[in-house]
């Protein structure tokens, strides 16, 4: 038989078999056959399972402080300068009445300390995610002012946090130079009850301290008083943002805007990555010590 004959008479054969079996295909019922545009699909539909993803859309990532919640709160806010007004509203924290928020501080060359502490909290978040924590803002850039003092508070509440660390920058005098920690005050008065938080809030700082230093070569605040210099930490009753908490939290205050030479390294995009190392690596520190690794 020639070439040509064989060809056509394999033609022959296949071509109704394929086009037997593409009608089966084309025709047959799917798994998903009647579901409206949106619909779940059927269980036996073959639907890749979603990845497994934190509450705003953030992937849950492997890490020593996988499963641990931290509260990054960013004192202030850029906006605030235009809501003085809102701002000024007497808000309850407890012991007393006091104002939602402030504007913060500023360099003399008019960098702002919500501008500041907004960039080193992001920083942060960055590092304690890779860590495989759950990163929550009080705010990130995203209102037009605040929160209010007693709603960062309860931020940090609602999210169960196993720590919160609120970001700040001093301005203190010219001359007075180093950083600080804030540790609530044994208070318990109206709404303000930290009880329950001032021993872990207290070990929280210390680690902090030793971290912050470490990371950015600083020294402890050198005017607030001996005690001070040598442990780093300033224990306070009169903050809402610790007040009003119920979970371990502390105010990191990263330096003294108004003094020349703490102004330049806080303006230092290099320093204020030290300065966000310096916060994760308190903060797992603490997470890992609580754990008992």
């Amino acid at each position: 038989m020639s070439l040509g004959r064989r060809l056509f008479v394999v033609l022959a054969i296949a071509l109704p078999v394929c086009l037997a079996g593409w009608s089966a295909w084309r025709w047959a019922p799917r798994a998903d056959a009647g579901r409206a545009p949106g619909a779940a699909a059927s269980p036996s539909a073959r639907v890749p399972p979603p990845a497994s993803a934190e509450p705003g859309g953030r992937e849950e990532r492997d890490g020593p402080l996988r499963g641990r919640v931290v509260v990054i709160d960013p004192g202030h806010n850029p906006g605030n300068r235009e809501h003085t007004r809102e701002i000024a509203r007497p808000v309850d924290v407890g012991t007393h009445r006091k104002e939602c928020d402030t504007t913060g501080t500023a360099t003399d060359s008019g960098y702002a300390e919500a501008a500041f502490t907004l960039d080193v909290a992001r920083r942060a978040r960055t590092l304690l995610e890779e860590r495989g924590a759950q990163v929550v803002f009080t705010h990130d850039g995203d209102r037009p002012y605040g929160p209010c003092v007693d709603e960062r508070a309860a931020i940090g509440n609602a999210a169960g946090a196993h720590a919160a660390v609120s970001v700040h920058a001093d301005g203190s005098a010219e001359g007075n130079r180093g950083f600080h920690v804030i540790v609530p005050a044994r208070v318990a008065e109206g709404a303000a009850d930290t009880t329950g938080i001032t021993g872990p809030s207290r070990r929280l700082g210390e680690r902090l301290v030793d971290a912050f230093a470490g990371a950015t070569g600083t020294r402890p605040a050198d005017y607030l008083g001996g005690e001070v210099a040598g442990t780093g930490l300033v224990t306070r009753g009169d903050l809402g943002g610790l007040n009003l908490s119920r979970v371990p939290k502390v105010f990191l205050e990263c330096g003294n805007m108004r003094d020349a030479r703490d102004a330049r390294r806080l303006a230092d995009p290099a320093w204020r990555e030290r300065a966000a190392r310096g916060v994760a690596d308190g903060v797992t520190a603490f997470l890992r010590a609580a754990d008992g690794r």
